[in-house]
């Protein structure tokens, strides 16, 4: 029996009097923001620039609009042409938001030719804008998403579902409001949207908003020509076209969650 016992002590595994060595520790949110920064490469910069610089031009536009509005007018009736080639510079390259101008248009030309010019505008700057981050993103943006199976869910779900939906969503994310013209170029172009989907939504999604504002143009520059009364009726008139503007963007960011809710069930259990 003590030799059975002496046997099986003998034959045992010996345990390590060393401490184990502790397992590595998660990167923090800012070492993984940092990796995905580093990743990114020029795109990440791109992106800084478009959240920042149109909201400064903004100011400085809209502080200077009387001499930019009296300046377009000096131009005759070359000035709406003028006005669409350099709204959609300043658009394209982010230096500029499409409100701003928008309401520089209205206010110089009116809002039917003002807004008319400013779409106009809009569409040359989100080409503009489409070809420097397709370019400047490469696959960056594409490989990060690949390597999420959600993201890869939605994301595969939306750029393979057909034209009719690609060109849904592109012109319900140029919609509401609060959609930013330059980081929304960024954005799409990076993920690879087609460039026909992409214009064409575009243009459907930003034209509504972009005759509102012209029109909230329009109306300010006359304010100082009208009785009391007519300027009363101006402002309701300004009022009634920026609520719409808003509900119509709500209505727009409800159909985005619906358009985005759909997933491959394959995909989505993961």
């Amino acid at each position: 029996m003590q030799n059975e016992t002496r046997t099986e002590t003998q034959n045992a595994p010996l345990k390590s009097t060393e401490p184990m060595a502790p397992a590595p520790a998660a990167p923090s949110d800012f070492e993984q923001a940092r990796a995905v920064w580093k990743r990114l490469g020029p795109l990440g910069w791109l992106a800084v620039a478009s959240a920042v610089l149109p909201a400064l031009g903004g100011f400085v536009l809209l502080y200077y609009m009387n001499t930019f509005g009296e300046t377009l007018k000096s131009y005759g009736s070359s000035g709406p042409l003028i006005f669409a080639v350099f709204f959609g510079i300043t658009a394209g390259l982010a230096l500029l938001p499409t409100y701003a101008q928008s309401l520089a248009g209205g206010w110089a030309f009116g809002w039917q030719i003002g807004g008319a010019a400013a779409v106009g505008g809009l569409v040359l700057g989100a080409l503009i804008g489409y070809a420097i981050a397709f370019r400047s993103a490469g696959k960056r943006v594409t490989a990060l998403i690949e390597e999420q199976p959600k993201w890869k869910a939605v994301y595969d779900a939306l750029l393979n579902s057909g034209f009719v939906r690609r060109l849904l969503l592109v012109a319900l994310i140029r919609l509401p409001p609060n959609s930013p013209f330059s980081m929304s170029n960024l954005v799409l172009a990076a993920t690879r949207i087609p460039w026909f989907e992409y214009i064409v939504g575009t243009a459907i999604g930003m034209t509504p908003r972009t005759l509102a504002v012209a029109y909230i143009g329009s109306s300010l520059q006359s304010l100082t020509d009208k009785s009391p009364q007519a300027r009363m009726l101006t402002i309701a008139g300004v009022v009634v076209a920026v609520v719409v503007v808003i509900i119509v963007g709500a209505i727009a960011n409800q159909a985005i969650q619906r358009v985005t809710a759909t997933q491959p069930p394959n995909e989505a259990s993961r």
